[in-house]
């Protein structure tokens, strides 16, 4: 007996420091290894509790926290209980067992109605309430909760729940139409988590509500510097298990809107595979979009498919992406139907909304839809220019581009245009921006100026072998082709404005990596074009491409 006494005394030792440095699994194993020696006091089952749900031991951490709530109860520990029990129906909450948080949020402010207790944990009990008040719509309601939670928060002292309060009343702020204020009380909340006054499971919910709260009004700097804190978070925590799916989702849309594709993709298929097991995480259905958006991009249809099938299993809407995936595959009629029946929707999510606008604008234009693409095109500007948000406005400048250029007025679409292109230049967004160059093209040409055309499309070319981007590379072709036939006559040999450019270099002795210098393109690129040049004139060495250049006066 004294010897199993001493193990389990060793073992909680190591447990709570554990605990302490934040090796949740270890933590989680030993605190197991000891309560099953000699069960736990409520305050190291409390320890094992947060251990298990940080290390993804869902059941495990449910049962826990029954245990140490129900014991700290029995111990007539009031504010501690209720602590348990609010965590607790986070962790339920959070895997969609809502009617068991609901019944533990319950029993809280039972012990409390019956303790008469002053304490901290009555502002805990005001953010579900808040929560709840917000998911309803009723953005004052909410408001008013979060409110009352940040004056016992600042009355009592206590980091996790004046973050927790500052988030609510953020989000509250931006559901209601007031982004600015509720910005700087979420910057605020972010302050708190990463100076490290927030304990864990508070600092991964606030991280991850904010990175959201930031898609929803389209702040994409400010989401790419929170994505990279909560990355830093996590991977100072190796055992996190929580909060990491996400965070690698988040990463990979950063990735893809910066131009780096392979590696969105590598961190898409890495968020599936983290958060599938051991149990389904929530936000699974979140990364299988992602990957799924990622190869419809790139042209892997069958597989973007099967990857927006597994979205709708774990209960992701497929849509605008599968639309545009139809529209890909020349099904243009079921594209239009689709974005038709969720354009007539009166959606609350407004991100959703102005994605799905921003597909149908694409979707009845190939249609020939023209006046259901300028109607979405007029709704998509005005929220724009609603949430001032600089990503939007690009996004709406393309879009009402495209609807000026299919009613032939391409004067006023190049002027729309380029300020769309300057904007997502700006963003660093690289497959956006050629994306408008595509239809600075089209405009240019429709202008008959074709050679700025063909620069443009050139320049289109390479941000789209860089990023994979197959479909898209496709369509220049075509336009290429087209423009190419437009063009007026002079230009020795069907060259291209940048295969002239690469030429004229290389017959002034620049090596590969100068002209790439020069041209701010790669190196690899500069190769492609050499290639292309050589095919064209018929030569196959740069001293025949030299006497070419000599031959048609191009230096």
């Amino acid at each position: 007996m004294a010897e199993r006494t001493t193990a389990a005394s060793d073992l909680l030792v190591q447990g709570r420091e554990a605990y302490r440095r934040r090796a949740w699994a270890d933590a989680c194993d030993r605190l197991s290894a000891a309560d099953d020696l000699a069960p736990l006091t409520a305050p190291d089952a409390e320890r094992l509790a947060v251990a298990a749900y940080l290390n993804g031991r869902d059941e495990q951490a449910v049962r826990t926290w029954e245990r140490a709530c129900l014991a700290f109860h029995r111990d007539d520990r009031t504010a501690r209980a209720v602590r348990c029990a609010f965590w607790l129906g986070v962790a339920l909450a959070r895997h969609g067992r809502h009617a068991q948080a609901g019944g533990w949020f319950a029993r809280a402010a039972r012990f409390l109605e019956e303790a008469a207790e002053d304490c901290v944990e009555r502002g805990y009990l005001l953010v579900p309430r808040g929560l709840q008040a917000l998911e309803c719509g009723d953005h004052e309601a909410a408001r008013a909760e979060f409110a009352g939670a940040a004056r016992i928060a600042d009355r009592f002292g206590d980091p996790d729940l004046t973050a927790l309060a500052r988030l609510g009343q953020g989000q509250a702020l931006i559901s209601a139409g007031d982004p600015g204020p509720g910005t700087a009380l979420l910057d605020e909340a972010m302050v708190a988590v990463t100076a490290g006054e927030v304990s864990p499971i508070a600092a991964g919910l606030v991280y991850c509500a904010v990175i959201i709260a930031c898609r929803e009004t389209f702040d994409v700097h400010r989401a790419a510097e929170w994505t990279a804190a909560l990355s830093r978070w996590c991977d100072a925590q190796p055992d996190l298990k929580p909060y990491r799916g996400q965070c690698l989702v988040h990463r990979s849309e950063i990735m893809q809107l910066r131009g780096d594709w392979s590696g969105a993709l590598a961190e898409a298929q890495q968020a599936c595979a983290h958060m599938a097991a051991p149990t389904a995480d929530p936000a699974l259905g979140m990364a299988q979009y992602q990957r799924a958006e990622l190869l419809r991009l790139r042209g892997a249809h069958p597989h973007a498919e099967e990857a927006y099938r597994q979205a709708d299993r774990w209960g992701h809407p497929t849509q605008p992406g599968l639309a545009l995936l139809r529209l890909a595959q020349g099904r243009t009629d079921d594209a239009e139907a689709a974005i038709r029946r969720l354009a007539a929707q009166a959606d609350g999510d407004r991100v959703q909304r102005c994605r799905i606008l921003a597909a149908q604008v694409e979707i009845e234009l190939a249609a020939g839809g023209a006046e259901a693409a300028r109607d979405a095109c007029d709704e998509l500007g005005k929220a724009a220019g609603d949430l001032a948000s600089p990503y939007l406005r690009a996004v709406a400048g393309a879009a009402r581009g495209a609807v000026l250029l299919a009613e032939r007025d391409a004067a006023a679409a190049e002027d729309v245009l380029r300020a769309a292109w300057a904007t997502w230049q700006e963003l660093r967004a690289p497959y956006e921006a050629a994306r408008v160059r595509v239809l600075l093209a089209e405009a240019c040409a429709l202008q008959g100026d074709h050679d700025t055309a063909a620069l443009q499309l050139d320049a289109a070319r390479e941000v789209f072998e860089q990023v994979g981007a197959a479909p898209q590379l496709a369509r220049v072709d075509r336009l290429a082709r087209s423009v190419g036939r437009a063009r007026r006559p002079g230009r020795p040999g069907g060259l291209t404005p940048r295969e002239t450019q690469v030429l004229r270099l290389v017959a002034g002795g620049a090596t590969n990596r100068e002209i790439a210098a020069t041209l701010v393109i790669s190196e690899k690129t500069v190769g492609r074009h050499l290639n292309n040049m050589f095919v064209k004139l018929g030569v196959s060495t740069r001293s025949a491409a030299t006497a070419y250049a000599y031959e048609h006066d191009l230096v």
